[in-house]
């Protein structure tokens, strides 16, 4: 489940003999809300379309179940708003981006400004025309995004076969082992825990496939002799041991000395070329799908996982021309991946003009701005006085209902919050709640 896109594929199933209430069956029309995920994801909504059936809400989902005056469309876009967004990343909770939460409690308390229901139904209508044309657009966005990562795929894959821009370069293939001297890295222990002697760490998450990220730096503490044995020098390639995604194995960036006296995880594999090799050009080749093919193969284990480790690199096969043959491919790569890398800052420029569009359409349609204002709908005070009749029949449902095993209580109603707007706001608690936590 994310952004307005719900996946009925991706689902586990519930281990054989435990029962299940049908009650938390997801069903056509539902509305979800990720209850846990990334800064990004937390609070994503979506509308459930057609789906399969016997496919139960996870603990990670709410389902919100609006009342009789809020359309499930127009909830849905108002979710999606960057004002939603802003309630949602204040009142989520979580010490890391990787993992955020936002509670059923936080959530009925977001403030929200609605129109009569009929003016719902034409913010909705106008938002789905006009997103609809973006969503169009981003798509091409993304087509073209992926047109230029195959593009320079062809071009990393012409560098080890030695013919880019029509060259035939000969080339024979040697074992890594014998052009390059391949070695471990430093587990992280308690023991590491930076006190005195301590110094730069690089961790997997630092290597992405031809380039280093080096925004967040770890510090490590090292002992007698260690710098002199794990310290990097300029030209290293530093290559990633192990990733559940057989996409991501073995990917590689050059070190190129960024920072002084680094070390680097167990987890990263370097790779030091020998005189016979260019640094660049073994992280050209080395990140080709020729190379990386190879890589996924000697990597593949019996329990699906894929793990390197420096006997399965030292394995590896690669082509090895002169370094006169190695320089000229590398100058041309550079060529290709300079004109590459500028029509991509241009995809990067078409995709945030439109994720800027479709925030200032959603804050005009939610702020009635986009459509004309019809004197003959509901008025407030009749708006209002339904909310608050459908409130109290909520409630008053709720505190019949049996309470059975294993199901968590009901979900307090919370405060009035009524939100200064031209359009007639109501309590953010006209929307009840199912979960399962």
């Amino acid at each position: 489940m994310t952004w307005g896109q719900f996946d009925e594929g991706e689902n586990k199933a519930v281990p054989e003999g435990r029962e299940v209430n049908p009650a938390y069956e997801i069903q056509a029309g539902d509305i979800l809300v990720s209850r846990a995920n990334t800064r990004s994801y937390v609070g994503a909504p979506v509308l459930v379309g057609n789906t399969r059936p016997r496919l139960l809400l996870s603990d990670k989902s709410l389902r919100l179940v609006p009342g009789e005056s809020i359309n499930k469309r127009w909830l849905v876009h108002f979710l999606s708003s960057p004002a939603a967004r802003d309630f949602v990343s204040e009142t989520a909770t979580g010490t890391k981006d990787s993992m955020r939460n936002i509670s059923q409690q936080a959530l009925l308390k977001m403030p929200m400004a609605v129109p009569p229901l009929a003016e719902q139904l034409r913010i909705a209508d106008v938002l789905e025309d006009y997103l609809s044309r973006l969503d169009v657009a981003e798509a091409s966005i993304r087509r073209s995004v992926r047109r230029s990562d195959h593009a320079w795929a062809s071009v990393l894959n012409s560098v080890a076969r030695g013919d880019l821009n029509g060259r035939t370069v000969h080339a024979g293939l040697r074992l890594v082992s014998e052009v390059a001297v391949v070695g471990g890295g430093i587990q992280k222990q308690q023991k590491r825990r930076p006190v005195r002697n301590t110094f730069p760490f690089l961790r997997v998450a630092n290597v992405a496939r031809g380039k280093l990220d080096l925004d967040e730096i770890h510090q490590i503490e090292l002992f007698d002799g260690e710098l002199e044995r794990y310290q990097l020098e300029r030209g290293d390639l530093l290559v990633v041991e192990g990733n559940g995604s057989p996409d991501q194995i073995g990917r590689a960036a050059t070190w190129r000395g960024e920072i002084s006296h680094a070390v680097h995880q167990n987890h990263l594999i370097r790779v030091r070329p020998s005189e016979e090799l260019l640094p660049r050009y073994l992280e050209l080749i080395w990140n080709s799908p020729l190379v990386i093919d190879q890589l996924r193969e000697v990597s593949r284990s019996t329990s699906g996982l894929y793990t390197l480790s420096t006997a399965k690199v030292k394995s590896v096969k690669i082509p090895v021309p002169s370094l006169a043959d190695q320089e000229s491919l590398v100058d041309d790569a550079d060529i290709w991946e300079t004109r590459i890398n500028a029509a991509r800052v241009v995809l990067q420029s078409a995709a945030a003009r439109s994720r800027h569009l479709r925030n200032s359409v959603l804050n005009k349609a939610l702020a009635g701005a986009l459509i004309p204002q019809d004197p003959q709908d509901e008025p407030a005070s009749t708006l209002l006085e339904r909310i608050e009749i459908e409130r109290a029949k909520g409630v008053k449902r709720r505190s019949n209902r049996t309470p059975r095993p294993r199901r968590a209580a009901a979900a307090v109603a919370a405060e009035p919050y009524l939100t200064p707007s031209v359009i007639t706001p109501i309590p953010s608690d006209a929307i009840q709640q199912e979960f399962e936590l």
